[in-house]
């Protein structure tokens, strides 16, 4: 198994260091079941204190940010993981001491041009934070304003690209050596753990992530994200806003500072829900050192290098999935399952009867998010269903804001969130803005049926000519050319006055 893995040289310490790491914390069992190591090497201690979900997150955790990251994608799967083991992947967390200034100094420089001294009024030289991928210091602007920089620890990218490529062929050797791994698609992991990974990298996409959050809250003065300034961003340096708030963590703590928990936990509810089911785009991780609470009852967005995505498809159905538990109605619960489950090789009825339990439990009442994912993954698991990673990542984010607003404001309910939300997507369904760009097409399209149809007709006409006897196909053919005709004008019809209405109502 492991022994015929090929690596690089370069690569070959850094495997070594991994089991070693593996052997310290006693994982040489997990690693067999994965088709990683023989059985007679697996031997795990019998007096070993810790669990095994424990331990594993310690032996990431001293691996480093790419497995680190890679624990964090599998906290997510809560459709293959049992919950203690998902309790215990949500706390992995990415830390490293922090490095003089001196040793990043020249890394800093190259990406400025010039000193940070030259290009800034003021810069701290001592540490703000530190994490195993960044560091982060305090500036001050020409002009007054107050920035942070997130500096790339030198040396970071290789080591991480390494880990990559061993954790490619670490996951293409358990997929075929071990059924139980196939269950996780390890290929399909490494892909979106290489995704990750790469765009945390670049601390451009972190910026542009920024950008783009700020555009879609343009018009919510309470929703802040900090700016990027450009000029001096880069792959390896981010410099942005200077955000001072308070974490929301204790609602005492809130009011203390004159801030409303009622308000925040409103704000806080409308803005993920709006981010997942309006645009498309929202924080993949909104724990309380991500947000941060202001004066006015505000939130700043913060640590923006993890965004998801929501194709439309997925904003559809996971509406379809909510408001199946609330009318308490299996039959289009079990239609939503069935899309979110293809390839699993469940049967419908197995589906449907997932479904029915699901509703039996929640459905009609107060939706308690926490509750309804918990039992939605423990049938998920039982019925053998996958569920794509883009879904549980929207799952995973509602839960984690679900729980920081219910912990500042214990009467907080996110279903009456989702009401005001769908409220919000009716009304930006009927605004001119959303269907203007459909309209446009519309008009494309009719101009060119408008370009194309005197052509066609005449054509039929000819053809029709050619055969002047009367018989019955040509009698069938005219008959279909003049239904044509009609249907032809009424579609232009149609379309003129669904073109003028929506220029006339923007």
């Amino acid at each position: 198994m492991i022994k015929t893995l090929l690596v690089a040289g370069r690569d070959r310490n850094r495997l070594a260091e991994i089991f070693r790491v593996a052997s310290r914390f006693g994982l040489g069992m997990l690693l067999a079941r994965l088709g990683l190591e023989q059985a007679e090497q697996a031997e795990e201690g019998a007096d070993e204190p810790q669990s095994l979900p424990r331990r594993t997150r310690l032996a990431l955790e001293a691996l480093g940010p790419t497995f680190v990251k890679l624990g964090q994608i599998l906290a997510t799967r809560g459709d293959l993981l049992p919950p203690e083991w998902i309790a215990e992947l949500e706390k992995l967390h990415s830390s490293a001491p922090t490095l003089p200034f001196e040793e990043l100094r020249a890394a800093v420089e190259a990406a400025l041009g010039q000193t940070p001294e030259a290009t800034f009024a003021q810069f701290d030289v001592a540490p703000l934070a530190a994490a195993s991928m960044a560091q982060v210091h305090r500036a001050t602007l020409h002009d007054g304003r107050q920035v942070v920089l997130k500096i790339r620890r030198p040396g970071i990218r290789p080591r991480m690209e390494a880990d990559l490529r061993l954790i490619a062929q670490l996951a293409a050797i358990a997929e075929a050596a071990s059924a139980e791994a196939r269950r996780f698609a390890p290929s399909a992991l490494m892909r979106q753990l290489a995704e990750a990974v790469l765009e945390e990298l670049d601390f451009t996409a972190e910026g542009r992530n920024a950008d783009r959050l700020r555009a879609d809250f343009a018009r919510e003065p309470r929703v802040v994200v900090p700016e990027i300034h450009w000029a001096w961003t880069s792959e390896t340096l981010l410099v942005m806003d200077y955000v001072e708030g308070i974490a929301p963590r204790d609602g005492d703590t809130l009011r203390a500072a004159g801030i409303d928990p009622a308000a925040i936990a409103e704000l806080g509810a409308d803005l993920v829900l709006d981010m997942v089911l309006v645009n498309g785009r929202f924080h993949g991780d909104p724990h309380p050192g991500n947000l941060m609470c202001l004066p006015g009852n505000r939130i700043a967005l913060l640590d923006l290098g993890m965004i998801g995505h929501v194709s439309p498809r997925r904003r559809e159905e996971f509406i379809g999935f909510t408001q199946a538990l609330n009318a308490g109605d299996p039959a289009p619960l079990a239609d939503v399952l069935a899309a979110w489950s293809v390839g699993s090789g469940v049967p419908a009825e197995r589906v449907r009867a997932a479904a029915e339990r699901l509703i039996a439990r929640h459905g009609g009442g107060r939706l308690v998010l926490s509750a309804v994912v918990t039992d939605f993954m423990a049938l998920i698991r039982d019925e053998g269903m996958t569920l794509p990673s883009d879904l549980l990542l929207i799952f995973k984010a509602l839960i984690t804001v679900d729980g920081v607003l219910s912990g500042i404001q214990p009467d907080f309910d996110l279903s009456e969130a989702m009401q005001r939300s769908s409220l919000r997507i009716a009304r930006k369904r009927l605004s001119p803005e959303h269907w203007m760009p459909t309209v446009q097409a519309l008009a494309w399209e009719l101009s060119k049926i408008g370009d194309d149809a005197p052509r066609l007709l005449r054509a039929a006409i000819r053809r029709l000519e050619a055969d002047p006897a009367g018989t019955a196909a040509a009698r069938g053919e005219r008959a279909a050319i003049a239904s044509a005709a009609r249907l032809i004008a009424g579609a232009i019809l149609v379309a003129a006055v669904i073109v003028a209405g929506a220029l006339l109502l923007s």
